[in-house]
């Protein structure tokens, strides 16, 4: 399989949680870059936007899913301006 991204991502499995209107949903980070992610989920419903936490990593992010498959999800980090 081709490789598209700009930005290679690390293999990581830390554990992290998905923010938004006040609730928490756990996921595991699979891996990870300085402009995005790839998550798995149990959680059904995660909305486009959220904020992700990891904190083992020290980080707390907010980002934009760009894609989804059953229990994956890929999101980039939008930039503070």
């Amino acid at each position: 399989m081709e490789e598209r991204r700009s930005n290679l991502r690390q293999r990581v499995f830390k554990a992290g949680s998905i923010e938004f209107d006040g609730t928490a949903v756990n996921c595991v980070v699979r891996n990870l870059s300085m402009v995005g992610a790839g998550l798995d989920v149990d959680h059904p419903v995660v909305p486009h936007c959220f904020t992700l936490k990891i904190p083992t990593s020290n980080i707390r992010q907010s980002c934009r899913v760009i894609w989804r498959k059953q229990k994956r999800i890929g999101l980039v980090f939008e930039r503070v301006a």
